[in-house]
């Protein structure tokens, strides 16, 4: 998981749950304990460390006020009819927070020059209320962390697009705090966008559409699509999109890549 507008300072990992390219847990039996750490791994998460000494908690609470306020405003104007407007707003914060806030991930090398993400015009018949599906077989992930040590995750559901578009496992985060995590891989991966995937809900760090209230349904609106932290910065080391959520056809839909 990570920030939906930016980097995971928790230090989720690509050796984790929901990996693509970069693991080979997407192959791994539920329950399976997490790979043997690697020199280059063990590496990244002494950067990790040391960076989130360097930015510091403050910086980061911050980061997640703006984008759970961010995402409640986002709710409140698609409700009320909107969500084209919403996805405007969503696209407009998004930019200002990746061109100006100290948890950026877009390199500081890079941010003079930033001008803002790309993103594909807002497709309404690429929203939907879905009801989860919790007839599903139980899995685990577990995502080995800079901060946290192994966070697991439990499969809790899965959402059925319609129109034959493939289906979405739901992800619950099982620790403190709790959460829904919902990534997706489609065939636009390495082409358009990320290669190992992109997130659409992440409820822990705020990125939540809205749905019934007892968790029941879920609002899944394939135009808020985002890439994960590290498509930016490759210090960063995120969950990407197992095979349970990899759609079959191509999502010409949320934010576009143009490193892939």
């Amino acid at each position: 998981m990570l920030d939906p507008l930016g980097p995971d300072k928790s230090g989720t990992t690509g050796r984790g749950a929901y990996t693509s390219c970069p693991s080979r847990y997407a192959r791994s039996p539920a329950h399976a304990p997490p790979p043997k750490p690697t020199v280059q791994y063990e590496r990244k998460l002494r950067v990790l460390h040391r960076r989130f000494r360097r930015v510091g908690r403050t910086s980061l609470l911050s980061w997640r006020r703006s984008v759970s306020e961010l995402y409640v405003g986002v709710r409140a104007q698609a409700a009320a009819g909107d969500p084209a407007g919403a996805h405007a707003t969503w696209r407009a914060a998004r930019d200002r927070l990746f061109a100006t806030h100290p948890d950026s991930p877009i390199l500081p090398e890079h941010r003079a020059s930033f001008t803002g993400l790309r993103y594909a015009p807002y497709d309404p018949e690429l929203r939907w209320e879905l009801a989860v599906d919790s007839d599903v077989e139980p899995q685990r992930r577990d995502v080995p962390t800079a901060t946290d040590g192994v966070v697991p995750f439990e499969r809790v559901g899965r959402l059925h697009l319609p129109d034959g578009r493939g289906s979405l496992d739901v992800w619950w985060l099982e620790q403190y705090g709790g959460g829904l995590f919902v990534p997706l891989k489609d065939a636009s991966a390495g082409r358009g966008t990320y290669g190992g995937g992109r997130y659409l809900l992440d409820t822990v760090k705020g990125a939540d559409l809205g749905g019934a209230a007892d968790g029941s349904t879920l609002v899944v609106d394939l135009n808020f699509a985002y890439q994960p932290s590290c498509a930016y910065d490759p210090d960063w080391m995120c969950p990407l999109a197992s095979p349970g959520n990899t759609l079959p056809g191509e999502v010409v839909a949320g934010e576009l890549y143009d490193g892939a």
